[in-house]
């Protein structure tokens, strides 16, 4: 071996040792900053976790703060007393509040149950079932969204594959349950992608899976809604109407026409109607119940009837229902030609109220000189559809459409009575500012009372039983979710003694029965013009 080659291999073997020295400096240099990078992460992992879970952990005790409390202070309670103590005063405070319930319900209700049973309802049922039930009515977004992955191909064509990702759904989220008398209201948040009507239309499936007979979805904002279960039916029992002898001493002045008591809704309070300033259609086959919401608001204003403040005007083309009360009515039809003179006649009262009123009041206010003009017009369609005379069935709709058109600021108001809804029998229906669609025979008559989408919001007509006369649902003047109702039944006696506390005649007698209508004057003696 020569010099220079020798020279050559310890330059070599030098340069190698210089560069594993390096190397090795290099990698210790590398591995304590790779070990001070993995502290710092495990440092930032841990305080993101920690504030995290104070940041739930904080919100669930707002959120739910009476969840929250309670447990808190059972979990006090345990660590000081024991679990002995603690089971004996639970057992005792539900027996107290048993008892509380037993005697005196509705005070338990209005304090503590409602609370108690929203609280249940939420933890047991709806966070742990609903989900599964939006799953299974379709009402969940599905995350099927992958990322794709772009593989090289030196070779060939470069590979364009997704990224297998598990599938997921996006769940609306339970708000707040208010559990009342009778519903359920569980209040969701909807996931981006859905809207309120979604939900319209899986009513009747979420009923099902909830195991009711009725759910309704109302809208709340934008992105929320409110799913309202029925657990009790409030309507099965008859709704009575009011006493005539509870209102023998009112004057007719403290009626107040707009709110007249009319029955219950469905959420077990007292149903009120106005019967100023809008016209009220009612739809419903025979023996629905058309007489309650007939009579019954009649009963509640009779003071005002009999003071002359309300005129009641009827079209009775079956000579029955409106007969067995005539002497309540200011006029009075039965045949076609009778009801186009008693509307002619309205039509006179407008005009005159017109003149004598237009330029200085928007409304015209209601007096004994110019009372509430009421029409009570059973049976529609059979003057405006089935009479023979075309040329009559013309007029009297005509006449129908100007009250219905004109009458709301000059005090008419017409409420009518139909059995089949449809567009050729009442070709004025859409003028009726109020609708109320009681039992009928189909699903589709729902939609021509009350419109469109309103059998999908809930009012499922064509479900009410033939044992719930009077049992209906109302739509307009701003009602989104159609209102379940049941107008008071009015027995054949109440009818009658209507008659008698409006015109202040003696009723018929009837054994058992004392009727006591003292100072009651007749409608006709303090109407302009008298009895027609």
């Amino acid at each position: 071996m020569t010099a220079q080659a020798l020279g050559t291999l310890v330059l070599a073997g030098g340069a190698i040792g210089v560069l594993v020295w390096l190397v090795n400096k290099i990698g210790r240099a590398l591995t304590a900053v790779l070990e001070a990078l993995a502290t710092v992460t495990m440092v930032l992992v841990a305080v993101w976790l920690l504030v995290k879970t104070v940041y739930v952990a904080v919100k669930a005790a707002v959120t739910h703060w009476r969840t929250t409390l309670g447990g808190a202070l059972l979990t006090l309670c345990l660590w000081w007393w024991g679990w002995i103590p603690v089971v004996g005063a639970i057992v005792a405070v539900a027996g107290i509040l048993a008892v509380w319930r037993w005697r005196h319900r509705l005070s338990f209700e209005t304090r503590v149950g409602r609370w108690l049973r929203s609280w249940w309802q939420r933890w047991a049922v709806y966070a742990r079932k609903l989900p599964g039930w939006l799953r299974a009515c379709g009402l969940t977004v599905s995350d099927a969204d992958r990322p794709i992955v772009v593989t090289a191909n030196p070779l060939g064509r470069n590979k364009v594959r997704r990224q297998p990702k598990q599938r997921a759904d996006q769940v609306p989220r339970v708000l707040r349950v208010r559990s009342g008398a009778s519903w359920d209201e569980v209040r969701v948040r909807l996931v981006p992608g859905q809207k309120p009507e979604d939900f319209d239309d899986a009513a009747r499936a979420l009923a099902v899976a909830r195991g009711v007979a009725r759910c309704q979805v109302r809208e709340l904002s934008p992105n929320v809604v409110s799913i309202d279960f029925q657990r009790r039916n409030l309507l099965a029992d008859t709704v009575d109407c009011l006493d005539l002898a509870d209102l023998t001493a009112m004057p007719g002045t403290d009626v107040d026409l707009a709110k007249v008591w009319s029955g219950r809704t469905d959420y077990g309070v007292d149903w009120h109607q106005s019967l100023t300033g809008s016209h009220t259609l009612h739809a419903g086959v025979t023996g629905a119940g058309k007489g309650a919401q007939m009579w019954c608001p009649l009963v509640s204003i009779a003071p005002a009837i009999r003071d002359g403040l309300v005129r009641v005007s009827g079209i009775d083309p079956k000579g029955m229902e409106l007969a067995y009360g005539r002497r309540i009515f200011h006029r009075y039809a039965v045949t076609g030609k009778d009801a186009l003179a008693l509307l002619d006649d309205l039509i006179g009262v407008m005009d005159r109220r017109k003149a004598e009123f237009a330029g200085r009041l928007r409304s015209v206010p209601i007096s004994r000189e110019h009372p509430l003009e009421i029409v009570e017009f059973d049976e529609i369609g059979a003057l405006i559809r089935y009479i023979g005379d075309r040329k009559l069935r013309e007029a009297i709709t005509e006449r129908v459409a100007l009250l219905t058109t004109q009458g709301r600021a000059l005090g008419c108001t017409v409420r009518g009575y139909v059995q089949e809804p449809t567009k050729d029998t009442v070709p004025v229906r859409e003028l009726f500012p109020r609708r109320i669609c009681l039992r009928v025979a189909t699903k589709s008559h729902v939609g021509m009372v009350l419109g469109d989408q309103a059998y999908e919001r809930g009012a499922w007509a064509n479900r009410i039983g033939e044992n719930e006369p009077g049992v209906g649902y109302l739509f307009g003047e701003g009602i989104r979710e159609p209102l379940r109702i049941r107008g008071g039944w009015v027995p054949d006696e109440t009818i009658k003694d209507l008659e008698a506390f409006v015109t202040g005649t003696t009723p018929p007698s009837r054994p058992g029965t004392i009727h006591t209508f003292p100072n009651v004057r007749s409608a006709r003696d303090n109407a302009p013009g008298g009895a027609a």
